[in-house]
């Protein structure tokens, strides 16, 4: 990952206030895993470059397992007709098999074309020409992928564009609803505004509940945090309702338990060599808001060093079950349950 989201998002910001105004770069290189901010980008452009009236004569938008790459440069060396500039777009272009070839007219572009090469999910190769050539002519955007533990910051950066705060436990409850799916998250919160009351300016766990429909009391967020504090009652009762859910997986399961241990670990190392860390500390090694730390605090007590490193060990353990490894007849119900019930024990 050559820049993290927040790179990222600031990018795509800044396109996106120019391309509102009008101005455009000659070329865009739109790529990486995480589609969510490449098919934003691309949207934008197709939106704003032509008025409706320009479209017939001067917009073409192509899909790279269908086209070429000297129809799209025959396309992009094109004169706009009657209008200021023309759109060629090229989706799916990782598709394309000749698309190395772009950088021919990539390395010295039309000032009067707008050549868009979106590729979904993946990436083109830095070494080669045609990012290369990008690089000095037009933009490139790469959207590396979301990880787990980074979702809740996202989710707050996010609502943080829109006017709006989002408290730290409902940004944890929506990045488990939605995973790292950045287009879920965003449709999810355009619902959500729409049935925000007039002049709301925070979003709280509860309007996550009440409009997304994703109940707290039963989540693998707040499973870890009955874990975290050993309310075994809880905890079982939670892992059985999770565990019965028809859209429940295991793997998913236990990468989100993984993460919560592991951080406590961390946190450990860094209680054994400081044990007094400040929040700034705290803060970079759990990689979570402060608004967390009570817990892992609680946590570390409960799960001294040893004892963390056996859940770990627990864990890689039911993630080779979960994956249909040496389970029996046992239901994804039962196996989390009996999980929760080791690691209690």
């Amino acid at each position: 990952m050559a820049k993290g989201f927040a790179d990222t998002d600031s990018l795509c910001r800044e396109l996106l206030a120019d391309i509102r105004k009008k101005i455009f770069r000659p070329v865009y290189l739109l790529m990486g895993e995480e589609p969510f901010y490449p098919d934003m980008v691309c949207d934008a452009i197709i939106r704003n470059a032509l008025d409706e009236s320009e479209r017939d004569f001067n917009q073409s938008i192509y899909y790279g397992a269908d086209v070429n790459a000297d129809t799209v440069i025959t396309a992009a060396r094109r004169y706009p007709v009657f209008a200021e500039r023309q759109l060629v777009v090229v989706k799916e272009a990782q598709m394309m098999k000749s698309l190395e070839e772009l950088s021919l007219y990539c390395a010295k572009p039309l000032d009067s074309t707008v050549l868009v090469i979106c590729m979904h999910g993946a990436s083109a190769d830095k070494r080669k020409s045609l990012y290369k050539s990008v690089s000095k002519t037009g933009v490139v955007v790469e959207s590396a992928a979301v990880r787990d533990y980074e979702v809740a910051r996202w989710i707050s950066a996010y609502y943080a564009g829109k006017g709006l705060q989002i408290a730290p436990d409902a940004a944890a409850l929506l990045g488990e609803y939605a995973g790292t799916d950045l287009s879920k998250i965003a449709v999810e919160t355009d619902k959500l505004m729409k049935n925000l009351p007039e002049g709301t300016v925070r979003v709280e766990i509860g309007d996550i509940e009440k409009n997304v429909g994703i109940s707290r009391q039963y989540s693998i967020f707040e499973l870890t945090r009955e874990l975290s504090f050993r309310n075994s009652a809880k905890a079982l009762r939670i892992a059985s309702y999770i565990g019965a859910s028809p859209k429940f997986a295991m793997p998913m399961a236990v990468s989100a338990l993984f993460t919560h241990f592991y951080r406590i670990l961390k946190y450990e190392a860094l209680l054994m060599a400081s044990p007094r860390p400040g929040n700034d500390r705290k803060a970079k090694v759990l990689n979570v808001n402060p608004y967390f730390f009570s817990e892992y605090d609680r946590a570390v007590v409960n799960y001294p060093l040893k004892k963390c490193m056996s859940v770990i060990a627990l864990l890689k353990e039911y993630d080779y079950k979960g994956k249909g490894g040496d389970v029996g007849e046992a239901t994804p119900e039962e196996l989390l349950t009996e999980l929760v019930v080791k690691i209690l024990n």
